[in-house]
């Protein structure tokens, strides 16, 4: 636990000024608010009895009392102000850390986890750290200064009462350590299941059409029924344990304000030897000093669950944070002069030790080829853009690009040389001139539309209410193949030396697909490009065809030479026409 808060604070050294404000200003708020016992002694004693009060000395107290505690407030609010700009800033700073690793992290580890446990992690994860810093900054600040505070003001009293309430302090501290060990673990694990419950509230909130389309409500409800019922159990033992420690230091601390007024009043009375003579006043003024020192306890102890749950959750941030990084591609040669040549030498690859997928895998593709990748589902024709593009490392064997190792390049050098329309259609909120030019932001808006124009998308963009400027999501009504069409847009305007290509008419009627097959052609001339389609007759034309099952190719060639080798490219071709 220490060792995730000292983590934590380790963020917050950039804005040690702000640190050493609020402990300025926390000390001087609480210094002014300690004195007014002070004078609320004297002016107790002031009234002796009846007909005996000092209304001028009475008076001028009042005033004093007045001004002290306008003062005090003046400078606690200071305080909390500084306090925030810390927290505050200290998070933004965790939660861009956490962004920014997401960013380094391999592809591995984000296919590993879901959407929503990611997201979970980088903002309600967050949220709670910066909740859990403000009450403990808050509290502790201006808990540890009272303290000590009331300690100075009570030892002129009365040392030995003071010695008491400082001998009878620790049981408040044994009490509420006992609790926090046991709450601990429990915070730990409701924080976990807090993420597996928004992970499964994304998926099925971002998949509403086929889980009504399947029928699968009930059991959706019956699997988030089942995790909230253990969130329910296992908040309810976290809430529970930490609820108990503020009655608990309360109990403690009435004990100690019993024996305070007890010693007091006797030795008010004059029937206490060991306490000596004291004034009403004086006692009036003891038993508020007595109620100030027990008080930050129980703050302190009121926020407790607070804290757990915050250290929960930055463990859980931390956990990002410490994965393995993609190495640095610092010292690598930045690709400049792709030819388009590439090479796969003897690999092997597989997403899991006890899964084979690709073994062996060799091909050799000279520049401005066409070369598509077909095979059944499932038999590894994605996973070879994957590791061209190197979103994973392969296990062993050589890939190689314009004659030099892949592993030897830049990442960002080696993407940059490809264009790639994936299967899965993307846009982002915003216009459709910011969504075309992703990847070339500075594009002019000519530019665009004639990007937009080469794959027959201009058109529907021009119907748009806005046009170009029209602002659209992943909601906002475009068909799928309007998407797509946008997405094919923006690798027209990049205008790379090789291309990929994942299906990427998957989306797409008949009409517009032959139209923008011609696009494609134009596209691909004189560049190296992959194909990966499921409908054989868009890939005809390919220079070579990759057959590949199980991982591995088990023909190649041209369409003629396959059909007439009649193996299984020609199984797969003639079962796409059968009646």
């Amino acid at each position: 636990m220490f060792k995730t808060l000292k983590r934590v604070f380790s963020y917050a050294r950039p804005y040690l000024a702000y640190f050493v404000m609020t402990l300025l200003f926390a000390a001087l708020g609480v210094s002014l608010s300690l004195a007014v016992p002070v004078f609320i002694g004297n002016a107790v004693d002031c009234c002796v009895g009846k007909g005996q009060v000092d209304f001028e000395k009475l008076g001028k107290i009042a005033a004093q009392l007045a001004v002290i505690v306008i003062a005090s407030g003046f400078f606690q609010w200071l305080m909390s102000l500084f306090t925030n700009k810390m927290a505050f800033l200290t998070v933004r700073d965790l939660r861009a850390d956490v962004f920014n690793k997401l960013e380094r992290v391999p592809l591995k580890y984000i296919d590993g986890h879901t959407k929503g446990e990611l997201t979970s992690r980088v903002i309600n994860d967050i949220e709670i750290i910066s909740d859990g810093l403000l009450q403990g900054f808050t509290q502790f600040f201006t808990g540890i200064i009272t303290i000590a505070g009331t300690l100075i003001f009570m030892m002129p009293i009365n040392v030995k009462i003071a010695v008491v309430v400082v001998l009878l302090t620790p049981l408040s501290f044994i009490a509420a350590s006992k609790i926090t060990k046991a709450s601990h673990d429990s915070y730990i694990r409701q924080s976990m299941l807090r993420g597996k419950m928004v992970g499964l509230a994304e998926e099925m909130a971002g998949n509403q059409k086929i889980v009504k389309a399947f029928v699968y409500g009930d059991r959706a409800e019956e699997r988030f029924r089942e995790i909230n019922r253990e969130y329910g159990k296992i908040g309810t033992k976290a809430t529970f344990f930490s609820s108990m420690t503020n009655p608990t230091t309360r109990f403690v601390n009435g004990l100690i304000y019993a024996a305070v007024g007890l010693l007091g009043a006797l030795g008010a009375m004059g029937h206490s030897a060991f306490v000596g003579a004291m004034s009403v006043g004086k006692l009036s003024s003891f038993l508020a000093y007595s109620n100030q020192y027990t008080k930050p306890f129980n703050e302190i102890s009121g926020v407790f669950a607070e804290l757990q749950n915050a250290v929960a959750s930055a463990q859980r941030v931390f956990d990002v944070l410490d994965e393995e990084e993609i190495p640095d591609d610092s010292g690598k040669e930045v690709l400049t002069d792709c030819t388009g040549d590439l090479r796969f030498s003897d690999v092997c690859f597989s997403y899991t030790p006890d899964t084979k997928l690709i073994q062996n895998f060799s091909l050799d593709v000279k520049s401005g080829m066409r070369v598509a990748i077909v095979g059944p589902t499932g038999c590894g024709k994605s996973t070879i853009i994957n590791l061209l593009l190197r979103f994973y490392d392969i296990d062993s064997g050589k890939i190689e690009i314009s004659g030099r190792n892949i592993n030897d390049i830049t990442r960002n050098s080696l993407r940059s040389s490809f264009g790639m329309v994936l299967q899965e259609t993307w846009v982002f909120t915003g216009t459709v001139a910011e969504n075309i030019a992703y990847g070339v932001p500075d594009a002019s808006r000519e530019q665009i539309i004639e990007a937009a124009k080469a794959v027959y998308a201009h058109g529907f963009i021009k119907r748009l209410p806005q046009g170009y400027d029209t602002i659209i999501s992943e909601n906002s009504g475009l068909s799928q193949g309007q998407k797509q069409l946008i997405c094919i847009a923006r690798i027209m305007l990049m205008d790379p030396p090789m291309l990929i290509l994942d299906e990427a008419t998957s989306s797409i009627d008949l009409r517009t697909e032959q139209r923008i097959q011609k696009a494609f052609v134009k596209l691909m001339e004189g560049r190296t490009s992959f194909v990966i389609a499921h409908r054989l007759s868009t890939i005809k034309t390919a220079d070579t065809i990759l057959v590949m099952k199980s991982g591995n190719i088990v023909e190649q060639g041209s369409h003629s030479q396959l059909m007439a080798l009649g193996g299984f490219y020609s199984q797969l071709y003639n079962s796409q026409f059968a009646s």
